[in-house]
């Protein structure tokens, strides 16, 4: 059996952003249920030096859909633009990251694997790796990171999350019946 950079990469970028929307939808239970207001979950964050709550969903679209779009070009440019300021417009990245992930193929994420894949950041390249390098060492341990952390802020915030809630469906949207 042989193992692609799509199955090492796929599957659990969907995994884990078919489990964000349960995320939020026990943030807005909180929300519903005590004084906890939207404003702060959504303005909370682990460190003062960190980004808000919604700052990590964006960095989960930009880490997979975003990134996918980018790497058929050589290239990684980070987008901080148009950070969500609300619950569905959080949605609304998951929703297209999956969208995004669900139509790319074997072929599309395997032809990244020997392409030299540079992180610009201020006009400036600032990093080469090989495409399966920069996918497997940066971006998949990118996107972990931000989806743990909106898991993390929210925990901390009294939403009642368990791991299972982080983890979703380990055998992933792919195989659903």
């Amino acid at each position: 059996m042989s193992f692609t950079l799509y199955d090492a990469i796929v599957p659990t970028l969907r995994q884990l952003l078919g489990a964000l929307p349960g995320v939020i939808a026990k943030a807005e239970e909180l929300v519903a249920s005590s004084d906890c207001t939207d404003a702060n979950l959504l303005e909370a964050r682990l460190a003062d030096d960190m980004w808000p709550l919604p700052w990590h969903i964006r960095a989960c679209w930009m880490h997979s859909a975003y990134a996918l779009d980018q790497l058929a070009d050589g290239a990684f440019t980070p987008d901080f633009t148009a950070i969500p300021e609300s619950w569905d417009e959080m949605r609304s990245l998951i929703a297209d990251a999956e969208e995004r992930l669900a139509a790319a193929t074997p072929q599309e994420i395997d032809a990244i694997a020997n392409r030299e894949v540079n992180f610009v950041l201020g006009g400036e390249t600032r990093f080469t790796l090989p495409g399966e390098r920069f996918l497997l060492g940066f971006n998949m341990p990118n996107f972990q990171f931000h989806a743990t952390t909106f898991y993390d802020i929210l925990r901390m915030k009294g939403v009642p999350l368990s791991k299972r809630d982080y983890m979703g469906n380990p055998a992933g949207p792919m195989f659903e019946g």
